[in-house]
């Protein structure tokens, strides 16, 4: 390549052409779809009823902090702490736990694989309102009822499948022959899952957590059946208490939910290379 040609090729790659516009302009639309309503809820968090209710698109006529204060008294961060403990814990054992059985179904020589794969992605089509009844009696007669601790347990187990699903199409296009030479210099299969598969799965391991976090930072029906004290709700059961106590009080209920919606929208932007990886050459494939 020579000095001459790197100005045509600069060209070439900045042509601008009728399907690259129209590209564009869709994803600029989706942008905006999703970033507005996120921007709205915040900057009504600022204003008054009579500002929302006479100009709900226009901005402020003053910044008023205290909105955001306001609901930081009415316990919001309390219930995200909640919300952190349960997203955190449930994160923790999906993962493992998918890991161990992605893992054991790709890599390890067990009787009726077919038969362990198909019924563990058959947890796929349980609902979570189907299984109310019965969770609601095996929960009151262990002990987990109104506990956080019980639903972790619930997340956990409702997650498993999915999380099983995309860890193990990741690992199936491991190279295999990285495993062989493991075997040749010793290393046994718990070996061969830490230090080698499990680094391997960095960027679907990141999808996974991502995904979960979104999953149990947003559940409702769980969180409203098994949880009953105020002390343990979780932030969108808490939210809705918020609603109730603040009556038509909407711009400190706009605050709250911008408080709670913050946490997940950094998460995204901080992993999002890896979750973009994970999914691509996980499921995608």
């Amino acid at each position: 390549m020579t000095a001459a040609t790197l100005p045509i090729m600069r060209k070439r790659r900045m042509k601008i052409t009728p399907a690259r516009v129209i590209l564009g302009a869709v994803l600029v639309s989706f942008a905006i779809l999703v970033i507005y309503p996120l921007f709205w809820m915040a900057i009504s968090g600022f204003k008054t009823n009579a500002e929302l209710y006479g100009d709900p698109w226009g901005l402020p006529g003053e910044w008023r902090i205290q909105n955001y204060v306001r609901a930081y008294e009415y316990g919001v961060v309390h219930y995200i702490g909640n919300s952190f403990i349960v997203t955190a814990g449930s994160i923790v054992l999906v993962v493992l736990v998918s890991s161990f059985a992605a893992f054991a179904l790709v890599r390890v020589k067990i009787p009726f694989n077919g038969l362990l794969t198909g019924l563990i992605l058959g947890g796929l089509m349980l609902s979570e309102t189907v299984a109310l009844v019965p969770l609601f009696r095996i929960m009151k007669a262990i002990g987990l009822y109104n506990s956080l601790f019980g639903i972790i347990i619930l997340y956990t187990a409702f997650r498993v499948p999915f999380i099983t699903f995309l860890i193990r199409a990741y690992m199936i296009d491991l190279p295999q022959e990285v495993f062989d030479s493991a075997v040749v210099d010793g290393c046994n299969t718990w070996q061969i899952f830490w230090r080698i598969t499990m680094p391997l799965c960095f960027p679907i391991l990141i999808s996974a957590a991502i995904l979960q976090a979104l999953f149990s930072w947003n559940e409702f029906v769980f969180a409203l059946v098994f949880i009953k004290d105020d002390v343990l709700k979780t932030m969108p059961v808490g939210l809705m208490a918020l609603q109730s106590r603040l009556t038509t009080n909407w711009p400190v209920v706009f605050a709250g939910l911008t408080i709670a919606a913050l946490p997940m929208v950094l998460a995204f932007l901080f992993g999002q290379r890896h979750f973009v990886k994970g999914i691509t050459e996980g499921i995608g494939k």
